[in-house]
């Protein structure tokens, strides 16, 4: 079993690159895959989304890269010679026409706007992408054991709920079959305290079958095993789960709504109330199972 939370990051670096990938992955029914890339790396998306799917079948990942060169050489300047001269040739008139010094330095002159222009240098796409997918291979496998070793835990957590459930059903079971007696008993005391006359034994004891019917709940208590053997089962099992588990558990609520409504019994009712807290921790913890 595996979370489906974690989270994964690796620089790798091959002159003239250096790559980072970053990998944060939270609870999603299905697999979304969200990369935050510079436009500039745009190019990037269709592998890193393959690559991702490759491993993993549910969660929502945030997938951050960034490129630089090592060699300091992505970025170039140059200068536009005939607008410079175009703003000296303007200044010189201004100094001429007001009778000012002309202070304009080339510093000064580089500062103006449109003379110098900085410019990326040209990317290597195959190059880099080669270089990103090494790195999100290596985050993508630090992404895994990571939720690996949370889904471990994750399956004790979902054990000893699980247990927990199965032994409130089992004091269900043994209080069913109470009730209808205690129904027995309680129809005849009130018969003799009322004095009546003696009451027909077959009216009686169908009375008491319509009641042993309509709270009768081994059937469900039966699903509700059933279930929970599912559930036991696929805690041992690899690969996705998540939505098998979180159908069993729908069922589950499912079965215990029904017990709750026809056992016309206190103890049973607490018992159940019991019974759906654990099954709604066991739902809250389905949630991030992969």
């Amino acid at each position: 079993m595996r979370s489906m939370t974690g989270c994964g990051r690796c620089q790798l670096s091959a002159a003239p690159w250096t790559a980072t990938v970053e990998l944060r992955a939270v609870n999603h029914r299905f697999l979304d895959v969200s990369c935050r890339l510079p436009r500039s790396l745009s190019f990037l998306e269709d592998g890193l989304r393959k690559c991702l799917a490759a491993q993993l079948r549910r969660g929502h990942v945030d997938v951050f890269v960034t490129v630089s060169r090592t060699d300091g050489g992505n970025r170039q300047a140059t200068a536009d010679s005939a607008l410079a001269a175009a703003y000296k040739t303007l200044a010189d008139k201004l100094c001429a026409d007001t009778g000012m010094v002309n202070d304009l330095t080339v510093t000064r002159l580089m500062s103006l706007e449109g003379v110098i222009t900085v410019s990326e240098a040209e990317m290597d796409e195959d190059a880099v992408a080669a270089l990103c997918l090494d790195a999100a291979r290596e985050a993508l496998q630090q992404l895994c054991d990571m939720r690996q070793k949370e889904g471990e835990s994750l399956r004790a957590d979902l054990a000893a709920h699980l247990a927990q459930a199965e032994a409130l059903r089992l004091r269900i079971l043994e209080r069913a079959p109470l009730v209808v007696e205690e129904y027995r008993a309680r129809l005849n005391a009130r018969l003799n305290q009322w004095q009546l006359e003696q009451a027909d034994s077959a009216r009686l004891a169908q009375e008491v079958a319509l009641m042993a019917d309509r709270c009768a709940v081994d059937e469900e208590l039966a699903r509700l095993e059933s279930h929970f053997a599912q559930m036991r089962r696929y805690l041992d099992a690899s690969g996705e789960i998540g939505k098998k588990l979180d159908f069993l558990v729908q069922e589950m609520n499912r079965e215990a709504n029904t017990i709750g409504s026809k056992a016309s019994d206190a103890a049973i009712a607490q018992l159940v109330v019991d019974l759906k807290s654990e099954i709604e921790k066991l739902r809250e913890q389905v949630q991030n199972a992969e």
